[in-house]
């Protein structure tokens, strides 16, 4: 008698085997084998305002980088970096392409920190609320003012002002709406399927 042919296994991609399964789980776009440099501008500035809002940020993105264990993507300080400056608008940039593995870790670790910082967020996104209500700068709320002077300051350092696109960004106010705006995008990020949100507007208009 004839022995039925085995089907054949299932061959899962190496990024699918190497991702741990909360970043396997985010499916690569149709169309899109990098990340987009719209994407490379977005996850930077959202780790710019995570940086802001803690002074300790820097090392908890290292750290989560560590509990993910990602370090075969990102082993230290210095890949981090490099793989931040793949922001075509940084100072420095590094012109290689940014896989879409080490897309998602970026953006696990945008949502991981953003998580941890869930409660200065909201209560800074509450007391703004309350300020505009009242016709009120943010400045007048000390957190808020200082939080804005770290973000203007770290963006003038580290972004090319002399990029047209950016030229907007040297008035004290855009900078100021921008850094804002950022602070409501990571609330998002921290809430319940954030990192699926982060993930799918990153691709917004990009997929063919």
């Amino acid at each position: 008698m004839e022995t039925a042919n085995p089907m054949p296994a299932t061959v899962e991609s190496p990024e699918v085997e190497l991702l741990p399964p909360m970043l396997a789980a985010l499916p690569n776009p149709q169309g899109v084998s990098v990340c987009p440099r719209r994407a490379r501008w977005q996850l930077d500035l959202l780790l710019l305002a995570l940086e802001c809002v803690d002074l300790h940020a820097s090392e908890l993105m290292l750290q989560v980088l560590r509990e993910l264990q990602l370090q075969g993507m990102i082993p230290n300080r210095v890949v981090f970096w490099q793989i931040r400056c793949t922001n075509p608008f940084r100072q420095v940039t590094q012109r290689t392409p940014l896989p879409l593995a080490e897309t998602k870790a970026l953006t696990a670790v945008v949502v991981q920190v953003a998580r941890r910082q869930t409660a200065i967020l909201r209560h800074l996104l509450l007391v703004l609320d309350q300020l505009q209500a009242q016709n009120l700068p943010p400045e007048t709320y000390a957190p808020l003012a200082a939080y804005l002077d770290r973000f203007r300051r770290h963006f003038r350092k580290r972004m090319n002002l002399q990029r047209s696109s950016l030229f907007l960004y040297k008035n004290h106010q855009a900078l100021n709406e921008l850094g804002l705006k950022l602070l409501a995008q990571l609330l998002l990020c921290a809430g319940t399927k954030g990192m699926e949100r982060l993930w799918f507007s990153l691709f917004d208009g990009e997929v063919s």
